[in-house]
């Protein structure tokens, strides 16, 4: 044996180019001076997951390795049939597998809620702290040294909740709430807790803050369990075999749990809870209920959802302004902490911008220069602004939870409580785990590898679109300019507006993968 990879670390449901150690092997295999002719696999159903042996042994084959898998009890032959057909069942194995651990762990931690009034883990709710009770009732965590906990209420935060709950009471509304605790300098729940919420932006309280804290029943005193479930969905819909994203949604009403006995003090009286989820469920009724009446627009917004702001990051709204038609950034609608870094008013004409822009296609993907875009774009290899971005995001978290694993073990050197530090310790090194995650996700994406003629196809499509655009309704535009993938960017400061098209929708037409 020249060399061991172990897989681990990463959910057997990402495909192997996803899986920064299969990556490995997979670019190994390439490299043409490969030192080594076999590949041997000890535990298929862990290596491979649903349809991944299918996936991946034409990629050995290519490169004229073989696969030895002990559990077959030889080589795998790629002309025999029952080789084929255990694989494959190893594969449904594996995803059956997984599906019942997660319902197990789902069902184990719903009746620790629902029986035990247990505290699962994760940000406490604003209001609340986590207390230690003693250790834990498994022993072999007790004998680790983890303690179990419980939520009590955070005397700094708690008088917060139930003033929240006593002014929309009181007839305050969502945005006045918010306005009134910024005002005030109370910290918000991100910031009154940094270390917990570093995927967040710390930036004062909101609306859509309030409104969490108005519906969270965990101030009722009662645990509350599977608000938030995971979904899985398709990372390219075009591309089965790349694999899933696993994504939040909030949970109906039948799959929330909730324990049958108090499990903590309560911050609001049952009472005040109904009539304020009252309240919401009235307004919401009432709004969708309001009549609404349509302007009518004498040229609509060409660049809607197109524009965003360089200085925030934003969406730019359109506002018309007399017979003209602009796109405006306001630092009213800030949270306050980033209203002195931005103008008061960001405003940019559109007439004069979509005459530019219009230029601007035309030149790059007019028939006649075609041509050279295919050989100006098979030979770039530059990141779009969303990759950048979100890569610097990515980097930042995964510092971040860096930090505060170093900040913690050195709480445990200095006698903190070994308990409460390492359930810190757990939840940083989650977060890091999912951030490296979501890096090599992003680094081991392939949206750009297309063929010339593919890249010539895909190219030719949207030049089609740029055609129509000359003599197309100002109505007609958005939809045009949606098809290219087309996203702006305002940089007050410089007074230039940056500009990019995407090939992805054209490529999802085409049934090609495609990038930027």
């Amino acid at each position: 044996m020249s060399e061991g990879r172990l897989l681990i670390g990463y959910s057997r449901a990402l495909p192997w180019r996803h899986r920064p150690e299969a990556t490995r092997l997979l670019e190994a295999l390439a490299a043409p001076d490969h030192t080594f002719d076999a590949v041997v696999i000890g535990e298929p159903q862990r290596a491979f997951y649903g349809s991944q042996f299918s996936d991946t042994f034409p990629v050995l084959q290519h490169f004229g390795v073989d696969l030895w898998v002990p559990d077959v009890g030889s080589r795998i032959d790629p002309d025999s049939d029952i080789h084929e057909l255990r694989m494959t069942i190893f594969g449904g194995i594996s995803k059956g597998e997984r599906r019942r651990i997660q319902r197990r762990v789902i069902g184990a931690m719903e009746a620790a809620t629902v029986h035990q009034g247990r505290f699962l883990g994760g940000r406490p709710p604003y209001g609340y702290r986590i207390a230690s009770v003693g250790p834990h009732p498994n022993p072999s965590k007790a004998a680790d040294g983890i303690n179990l906990h419980v939520l009590e209420p955070d005397p700094a935060t708690a008088p917060a909740v139930q003033r929240v709950f006593d002014l929309y009471l009181s007839g305050t509304g969502l945005r006045a709430i918010a306005t009134r605790l910024n005002q005030e300098r109370l910290p918000c729940p991100s910031a009154h807790d940094p270390d917990r919420n570093t995927h967040r932006l710390k930036d004062g309280w909101q609306a859509s803050t309030v409104r969490a804290i108005l519906t969270n029943p965990c101030y009722l005193g009662h645990q509350v369990w599977g608000r938030w479930h995971r979904v899985e969905r398709l990372l390219d819909p075009m591309d089965v075999a790349a694999g899933t994203v696993t994504v939040f949604r909030r949970s109906a009403a039948e799959r929330i749990v909730t324990s049958t006995e108090p499990s903590h003090p309560a911050l609001v009286s049952p009472e005040a809870f109904r009539r304020v989820q009252s309240l919401l469920a009235s307004g919401s009724a009432s709004a969708a209920e309001r009549p609404h009446t349509v302007r009518s627009a004498t040229s609509p917004y060409q660049l809607r959802g197109r524009l965003h702001c360089g200085l925030c990051g934003r969406r730019m709204s359109g506002h018309r302004r007399g017979p003209t038609l602009h796109y405006r950034c306001r630092a009213a609608d800030l949270v306050p902490s980033k209203r002195p870094e931005h103008p008061r008013t960001v405003y940019l004409r559109e007439d004069g911008l979509v005459e530019t822009l219009d230029d601007w296609l035309h030149s790059v993907l007019a028939p006649d220069r075609l041509e050279a875009t295919v050989r100006t774009l098979a030979t770039n290899s530059e990141a779009s602004l969303a990759d950048d971005s979100r890569r610097q995001a990515i980097t930042a978290r995964i510092g971040d939870a860096q930090q505060r694993l170093a900040q913690f073990k050195e709480a445990l050197t200095r006698g903190a409580d070994p308990g409460m530090v390492s359930a810190w310790i757990n939840e940083a090194q989650a977060d890091l785990a999912r951030a490296r995650t979501d890096l090599a996700l992003l680094n081991n994406a392939v949206p750009a590898e297309l063929t010339r003629a593919d890249l010539t196809t895909v190219l030719r499509d949207m030049s089609s679109l740029v055609s129509a655009l000359s003599t197309a309704e100002p109505s007609t535009k958005p939809d045009i300019y949606r098809d290219l993938g087309l996203r702006m960017e305002c940089h007050h400061d410089t007074g230039e507006v940056e500009a990019e098209i995407s090939t992805a929708e054209a490529c999802a037409k085409r049934g090609v993968r495609g990038g930027t």
